[in-house]
């Protein structure tokens, strides 16, 4: 078992930056994959970021390419998003997301372990 925990959520406005963060404990020796999925209010769950266990593959949702980045360090369990230049249609939950495989996706239907979400909210 692995638990999620998010931070770093805020109220920001258009065009600024907020770094998310995600603390991961429990069964953390095994490899891992980690990802970071939205939800806005009455719409799916989105893919924003993942990243593999060696941090040498990423991927990002397409309305997020260019402006954030997923970083990781295993030293520290944990893994970033670094947001900028934010948009009133990134405000969401954000959760964070790990699966026990050495490989990322963008897939939701592939990750176990989900954090409770932290809530970024972006004003016009």
């Amino acid at each position: 078992q692995v638990q999620l925990v998010e931070s770093g959520g805020g109220l920001v406005q258009t065009g600024d930056s907020l770094r998310l963060t995600c603390v991961a404990s429990g069964r953390t020796e095994s490899k891992y994959a980690l990802g970071w999925f939205r939800q806005a209010p009455g719409k799916e769950r989105e893919f924003v970021a993942a990243i593999s266990w060696s941090g040498g593959t990423r991927y990002y949702g397409d309305s997020v390419k260019g402006r954030f980045a997923i970083s990781r360090d295993k030293s520290k369990n944990t893994t970033y998003l670094q947001m900028n230049n934010l948009k009133f249609a990134d405000t969401a939950v954000y959760y964070c997301t790990a699966r026990p495989s050495s490989f990322a996706s963008w897939s939701e239907h592939e990750y176990d372990y989900w954090g409770l979400g932290t809530q970024v909210t972006v004003s016009l």
